[in-house]
């Protein structure tokens, strides 16, 4: 059986790898280590299709070292320790630093990363992870110290289209065929800037060419043998994008019936639960905020709560904050708070913060008037006194206006009571 086209398109050497010239590039931090042969253990964090796992294939024959590749979709301790063991075998007749490849790394559990550490401590393995997660949140701090970073980017549309042209004149089915991409936007869309997705769809788009006959690739060809051929839910790519955002949009909506369809969607669809649950946080604050603050927390413990369970039983509990979220009053004033006070804070930059805030621990302080003035809030009637925090410059400018929902206008009304004209627009 013939390997995808994807499969058969992967680069052999650093000269033809495509995209990541800040990692690999001349000159660049990761290029100049592999030059010198010697890499430290370090993290592939980027999307989808983007050369992580074909970055670390490369590496690992350009440095000559044994490979071992595990899924953690798949793999589990006692996978670890098997290649583990092999690679402290292999080290007995030459150079220590076997390569142990992860893919999905932020899948492994904690006792899984755990069975990692000893062998990166002593040099048994050199680990590359590769992960379309942030590696802050889903790899265990003792792990993520031993271990560099590196960002990987989206490919452009220059590269991506690169990809289509290299395969059509290079790889041995095309030969003779009489292919011309007349238009490139649909196989681009389609793809989701991930390359894998973009050679495979090219070879389906291929497969319908006729023996012998000129064959002209179109945005309306693509779009047709595609969405016939096309799979139902593909998590890591536009569908995955689609569905999440018909979801959040659903919810901010307050709309509980189609947020838990299309929440259902995406569990039958494999979606990694940790991130639906991820986005509900966000949405909890971002979207509910202070029109129901009990939203995050529900959010957070649902977080909490799918980790310790796991599939099946975890889609109940995503379905009841699902509901919640939808169900509860809405306001993003928190949201644009913080959105208006970041954009103040570039505009105006490092303002002096006023003298009687700050502390004064020492004499001189003192003597310089730190703290002078200050009023102690629980000294004065209702713990509220009106005296000024903000830098003189920007002093009452308003960031926070509350939403228009019951708990929010009891803050407003608050606001006024305290602060007078101030809250009166």
């Amino acid at each position: 059986m013939q390997q995808p086209l994807a499969e058969r398109m992967r680069p052999q050497d650093l000269t033809t790898y495509v995209g990541q010239k800040h990692l690999v590039g001349e000159g660049a931090v990761l290029r100049q280590a592999i030059e010198r042969g010697k890499i430290p253990s370090f993290i592939l964090w980027g999307p989808p299709g983007v050369g992580k796992t074909t970055l670390a294939q490369l590496i690992a024959k350009l440095l000559q070292k044994p490979f071992y590749q595990l899924s953690a979709i798949n793999a589990g301790v006692k996978d670890i320790r098997e290649a583990i063991d092999s690679a402290d075998k292999q080290n007995l007749f030459q150079s220590k630093g076997a390569i142990l490849f992860i893919d999905e790394i932020h899948r492994f559990s904690k006792s899984q990363q755990d069975a990692l550490l000893g062998a990166v401590e002593k040099g048994i393995v050199t680990l590359i992870g590769a992960t379309t997660e942030n590696p802050s949140f889903e790899v265990i701090p003792a792990l993520l110290s031993r271990c560099q970073v590196y960002v990987l980017e989206h490919l452009s549309k220059d590269e991506l289209k690169g990809l289509i042209d290299a395969a059509l004149a290079q790889d041995a089915s095309f030969k003779d065929a009489q292919i011309t991409v007349a238009e490139y936007d649909a196989l681009l869309l389609y793809s989701g800037g991930d390359a894998r997705r973009l050679l495979n769809a090219l070879e389906l788009v291929s497969n319908f060419r006729t023996e012998g006959e000129p064959f002209v690739i179109t945005n309306q060809l693509v779009a047709d043998l595609i969405q016939k051929n096309a799979a139902l839910y593909d998590k890591t790519g536009e569908q995955h994008y689609d569905i999440i955002s018909a979801f959040i949009k659903s919810m901010r909506g307050s709309d509980p019936n189609a947020a838990v369809y299309w929440l259902a969607r995406m569990l039958d669809g494999g979606e990694d639960i940790e991130f639906i649950a991820r986005r509900m946080v966000i949405l909890a604050s971002e979207d509910v905020g202070l029109a129901n603050p009990n939203a995050l927390l529900l959010a957070t413990t649902t977080m909490d709560a799918i980790r310790m369970i796991g599939m099946p039983e975890a889609r109940i509990m995503l379905s009841q904050c699902a509901i919640y979220l939808a169900t509860s009053p809405k306001s993003n004033a928190s949201y644009v708070a913080i959105d208006k006070a970041l954009a103040l804070v570039r505009e105006t930059g490092s303002l002096p913060v006023p003298l009687h805030l700050r502390n004064a621990p020492t004499k001189l302080m003192k003597d310089l008037n730190y703290g002078s003035g200050y009023q102690y809030a629980h000294d004065f009637p209702g713990n509220f006194v009106a005296q000024p925090h903000l830098p003189t410059e920007i002093a009452g400018k308003i960031l926070y206006e509350p939403g228009k929902n019951p708990a929010e206008e009891r803050v407003l009304a608050m606001l006024r009571q305290q602060w007078g004209d101030k809250y009166r627009y």
